[in-house]
């Protein structure tokens, strides 16, 4: 088998790492930013194993202003920006770059607001599709996609891959 070649990364961003680490940090707190060798480990491939590549940094928002906040400071210093639900995709659609920052969505997770009578539900993207379907089941409702890693997969990678598909599909 042969793998794909994987692009370089960019060396002037990876010798500013310290700094964008320490702003991204200030940005949404330490708490949220993963610099460490181990715990950026987690983050280096979905579940397509074939590739792996160590991001730069990794932050886990707990809403959507921290978004926002991470991609303007993201934008403003033309860093690459991986987003991740939870990484069970076998796509490899959450392989970072070492010049990149992961947004992993896992603690953007609870459910907003549910409406029966409209049959609508608010929730944020890190829920996990078998949360969702647990939150309804007593009104007879579940979440119609139902891939066998539901208990972990999360809304927004459910949204990646779809969306990700459609272009694919599209540009054929």
């Amino acid at each position: 088998m042969t793998l794909s070649r994987l692009p370089e990364p960019d060396r002037g961003v990876l010798a500013r790492s310290t700094a964008i680490v320490e702003d991204l940090e200030q940005l949404i707190g330490s708490e949220a930013v993963i610099a460490d060798e181990d715990g950026r480990r987690v983050f280096e491939a979905d579940a397509l194993t074939a590739y792996r590549r160590m991001p730069l940094a990794v932050v886990l928002p707990r809403s959507t202003e921290d978004v926002a906040k991470v991609l303007k400071y993201c934008h403003q210093n033309r860093l690459k920006v991986v987003p991740r639900g939870a990484g069970t995709s076998l796509s490899g659609g959450a392989l970072p770059a070492e010049d990149a920052i992961v947004i992993g969505i896992s603690r953007m997770n609870r459910i907003l607001n549910v409406d029966f009578e409209n049959r609508t539900i608010r929730v944020e993207t890190g829920i996990t599709n078998l949360a969702i379907t647990e939150a309804v089941a007593a009104e007879g409702f579940f979440y119609a996609p139902d891939p066998s890693s539901q208990l972990a997969c999360t809304l927004g990678g459910n949204l990646a891959i779809t969306r990700g598909a459609r272009t694919a599909s599209n540009t054929a």
